[in-house]
């Protein structure tokens, strides 16, 4: 695969700019898709998969469509200068990184109720009763899925796709993280939008799990090869199988999302994460980052 030289060196701009600025906190493009999705839910919504459909289509169908048109107008430099601020917009390592070490901090000063209380910030797990063990492990498990979501899958579609392949993928992932939950009301209308993530994380989950072998070692390897398909997810365990290997600890175990309990097998051999694995899983996150962004620059 080769990319366009504005292409390829738009994206690695773009995440030069994750890297300084992080997430803007007003008036985030993502935050205002997410509005946009939230309004045109309440028109369409009915407890069916074909409305979810509908849903996700016109919505996705949306973004691609736009991103296609902005391409159109962009030529030369221009190029280079939309695919970078394209790119900014729709990673989320740096911010992902931030909210990591901001609970590693709280957790450091013992409070356990702040702690809690971000846990939204990283994941939907259930925070009542939670103790520290309980949140380092997950806030271990939420960097290291997340370093996917957030940072190496838009790097992907960027490369294959340019600007319409960033803000596909961004549309598909944020209304995963909207209405892909198996719940009464999303059973069925966010089942599309669930799948749809799935397919368009399957290279980049991989990916992720080959880069955190390359930036670790073979302990990563052992363990992504003999666990990463234990996981519930098709996706989620290869990040998470990995980062147990690299880390030496053990992911998995006893989880509660709105009040269901899932038993998730465990994965890696070792402790179980402490409060100073969270600084080691987010540095490591932002190395698979930049070696991703190695990777795009490579394909120039």
């Amino acid at each position: 695969m080769s990319l366009m030289r504005g292409s390829a060196e738009g994206l690695v701009l773009g995440v030069a700019l994750d890297a300084l600025l992080g997430d803007p906190r007003r008036g985030h493009p993502v935050a205002g898709f997410g509005r946009l999705a939230s309004r045109f839910e309440r028109v369409v919504y009915r407890d069916s998969r074909a409305a979810g459909v509908v849903y996700a289509g016109v919505l996705v169908g949306g973004a691609v469509a736009s991103g296609v048109l902005l391409e159109r107008v962009a030529r030369g430099p221009l190029r280079v200068v939309l695919t970078a601020a394209a790119t900014w917009a729709v990673l989320g390592g740096t911010s992902l990184g931030r909210e990591g070490l901001a609970m590693e901090r709280v957790l450091e000063d013992g409070d356990l109720e702040a702690a809690r209380g971000r846990l939204s910030h990283l994941c939907a797990r259930d925070p009542k009763g939670l103790d520290e063990a309980a949140l380092a492990r997950a806030t271990v498990e939420s960097v290291a899925e997340n370093t996917s979501d957030a940072a190496i899958a838009p790097l992907v579609w960027g490369a294959v796709g340019g600007v319409p392949g960033l803000l596909a993928y961004r549309a598909v992932n944020t209304l995963d993280a909207m209405v892909g939950y198996r719940n009464p009301r999303y059973e069925r209308f966010g089942w599309a939008a669930a799948r749809l993530d799935d397919v368009a994380n399957w290279v980049p989950a991989r990916l992720t799990g080959m880069l955190v072998v390359l930036c670790s070692g073979r302990d990563a390897w052992r363990v992504l090869r003999r666990d990463g398909g234990n996981h519930p997810s098709p996706n989620a365990g290869r990040c998470e199988a990995a980062f147990a290997g690299a880390l030496g600890v053990r992911l998995g175990g006893t989880n509660s999302y709105g009040g269901a309990v899932e038993h998730r097998p465990e994965m890696g051999d070792g402790r179980a994460p402490e409060v100073r694995d969270i600084g080691r899983a987010v540095r490591l996150s932002a190395a698979v980052t930049f070696a991703a962004a190695a990777l795009v620059w490579g394909l120039r």
